[in-house]
Formats: C-alpha cells, sequence, structure tokens
C-alpha cells in the first residue's frame, strides 16, 4: 500500500514546493520594495474600488426587468433596456412573422462552425457542407421559394448581418489569400507583381475607404439595370480585405518552411501542386495559426463599419435603439452588453486557436 502511495505523494510535494516557490517569487516582485510594496496596495485599493462600483452598478442597484421609470428610480444598470431590445439586436428589422425564417438560418450557421471547429472533420466533404448549408441558409433568410415570402437583403440587420457577413467573409478571402500568397511568391514575373501590387494596394489603404469604393465603385461594373445590394458590395470589399491581410500571414509560413522539405519532394518527383498541397502547406498553415486567428477577430470586428453604407449589423441596431424615446439615457447598458457579446466570441476565438496550437503540434500528436 505504501508502494503505492508514494509515487503520488512524491508529486504532491513536489508541487506544494513548486508553489511556494513561486509565491516566495510573487511576493517578491510586489512587496520587494516599499515602493513597489506602496504601488501594489494603490493598485489593489483601485481595483477593489472599481469592483464595488462595478457591482453596485451592474448587480445590487440594477434593474433586470421592468420599465425606464423603474430604471431610472434604482439608479443602477437598466438591463430590462436590453431585455426589452434583445430580439431586435438579433433580428433588426426582418419581419416579425418571419423571424423563425432567422432563427433556423443562424442555427445552422452555429451548427457548420461547430463542426468546422472539430479537426477530425476537416476532409473534403466538409467544403461541401458549407456550400450546402450557405445556400440553404440563403434562401430562408431570401425567401422567394417554397412559399416563403421575400425578404430584401436591405431588411436583413442585426446579428443575422454580423454572422452572415464575418462568416462569408472569411470562407471567401481564406483561398483567394492562398492564391495571393502563392501568386507572390511564384516564379512567373506577371502574376508576382499583379499579387503585389493587389496586396500593397489593399493594404495601403483603410477598410473604411474599401468599403465607400465598393459602394460607389463596384455597381459601375455590373450590367445595366442590374442592382447590386449594399450587404452584397459589402461582402466584395471585406473579402478583398482580408485576402490581402491573409495572404501576408500565409506568406510568412511558407517562407518558414525550410528548404529542405521542397528539396525533398523534388526528389520524390513530386511537381508544384502535389508539394504545396501535400507537404508545404499543411506545414506552413499551422506555422501561422495565431496571426490567422488575429485577422479573423479584426475582420469580425470590423463588420461593424459597415453602417457608414448603409448596412445595419449588431452595433448598428445597438445604436438605432438608442433613438427610442422611451427609453432614453440608457447608453452606457447597450454599449456594455454590445462589448461583452463582442469579447465573449473573440475571446472563444482566441482560446479555440490555443486548443488547435496544441493539438497540432508535433509533441501532442505523438
Amino acid at each position: 500500500m505504501s508502494a503505492v502511495l508514494a509515487p503520488s505523494m512524491t508529486i504532491t510535494s513536489t508541487f506544494a514546493v513548486r508553489l511556494r516557490i513561486r509565491a516566495s517569487g510573487l511576493a517578491k516582485v510586489l512587496f520587494g520594495t516599499w515602493l513597489n510594496g506602496a504601488i501594489t496596495i494603490i493598485c489593489i485599493a483601485l481595483v477593489g474600488w472599481l469592483c464595488w462600483h462595478a457591482y453596485v452598478w451592474a448587480w445590487r442597484d440594477a434593474v433586470f426587468s421592468g420599465n425606464s421609470a423603474q430604471c431610472r428610480a434604482a439608479g443602477g444598470a437598466c438591463w430590462a433596456f436590453i431585455r426589452a431590445k434583445l430580439a431586435f439586436t438579433i433580428y433588426g428589422v426582418y419581419p416579425v412573422e418571419e423571424r423563425w425564417r432567422a432563427a433556423i438560418a443562424m442555427a445552422v450557421f452555429a451548427a457548420m462552425i461547430g463542426i468546422s471547429l472539430v479537426p477530425r472533420f476537416w476532409h473534403a466533404r466538409l467544403l461541401a457542407m458549407w456550400i450546402v448549408a450557405l445556400a440553404l441558409a440563403f434562401m430562408l433568410l431570401r425567401g422567394g421559394i417554397a412559399g416563403l415570402e421575400i425578404v430584401p437583403m436591405r431588411n436583413w440587420s442585426g446579428m443575422i448581418v454580423t454572422i452572415w457577413l464575418a462568416v462569408l467573409s472569411l470562407a471567401f478571402s481564406y483561398p483567394v489569400g492562398l492564391a495571393l500568397a502563392l501568386g507572390r511568391t511564384s516564379e512567373l514575373t506577371l502574376i508576382r507583381y499583379l499579387s503585389i501590387g493587389w496586396i500593397e494596394t489593399v493594404r495601403g489603404v483603410p477598410l473604411i475607404s474599401i468599403l465607400f469604393v465598393a459602394s460607389i465603385v463596384f455597381p459601375l461594373f455590373m450590367p445595366e439595370g442590374l442592382e447590386v445590394d449594399n450587404l452584397v458590395r459589402a461582402q466584395v470589399a471585406f473579402t478583398a480585405f482580408g485576402s490581402a491581410y491573409l495572404a501576408e500571414v500565409f506568406r510568412a509560413g511558407l517562407q518558414a518552411i525550410p528548404a529542405g522539405q521542397y528539396e525533398a519532394a523534388s526528389a520524390l518527383g513530386l511537381g508544384y501542386w502535389r508539394t504545396m498541397l501535400l507537404i508545404v502547406m499543411p506545414q506552413a498553415l499551422k506555422l501561422v495559426i495565431p496571426p490567422q486567428v488575429n485577422t479573423f477577430i479584426a475582420i469580425f470586428k470590423d463588420t461593424t463599419l459597415i453602417l457608414v453604407i448603409g448596412v445595419f449589423d449588431f452595433l448598428g441596431t445597438i445604436k438605432a435603439m438608442l433613438s427610442d424615446t422611451d427609453w432614453l439615457g440608457f447608453a452606457t447598458e447597450a454599449y456594455v452588453f454590445a462589448a461583452a457579446i463582442y469579447f465573449v466570441i473573440c475571446s472563444g476565438m482566441s482560446a479555440y486557436s490555443k486548443y488547435l496550437e496544441r493539438e497540432l503540434s508535433p509533441e501532442t500528436r505523438r
């Protein structure tokens, strides 16, 4: 019995020793001198003061259900305002009687995103599933088939637009960015310089200017009589913007692959495309997971800029609901709610990137 318990006792004692060493080091850093100690105490007091006032405002004196008069009387946060406008932030001006279609479309998106996060589902069939899912979501949102009423894209707003724009922007930007990265490293002079020109031009101007160009100039290239909705124009702008930034991320991954990998592939008789698809790309994409996710997060947050061309996304509906005369004066709660939603989604992306790095690392796969 003692022989069985000995290893576990050794592990526990080792952990306790390490914990004491870290605690001692932390105490030395925080209170090693009188100046460090004073700064630490002031910071702790400041954080405590902020946490207490945040608790009083957001919870103790908050109103979770009721009307605006009750909120003003309580003096705390008016979460009843968010509760009353929650459906509007999700669906915007999408017809109330047709919101079930939008709910199903968002559920389809959520299911596909969940499946795509599992590495064992990464195969060619996943691409086909995404094409079917996007087509189904578009048919549900747009209507016009199977007796569904047509809902023009100009009536899409709220979280629907944010999810639609972010998902499609990432889906289209990824392959275009890969093509631009390969083009920039190509030995064909014309393709290389065209890729460089596109990447540097898009990266050299702000996204808001690209949105204006897409909104004003893009329709001029369309056939006469064909009207392009603002959401489609924004989709083109975000795809161009995201692909240019992803191209540089992918190029960094390609340049990090040792020359020996290319030489080994050449010795095996593999051509350029098989070398890229089977040897180089799998390694390059794993090396640049953090900057890829960083670009994804940036694109997702930048969807808020589409308000400048008249498309109301999630943040746009947050701003719109502040004009309700019955709920004036609760902008803080609205923006705190919006910030919390963006924080949760972006933090989820970041946490997933860390998980993916661990799963795909050579040490984990051994």
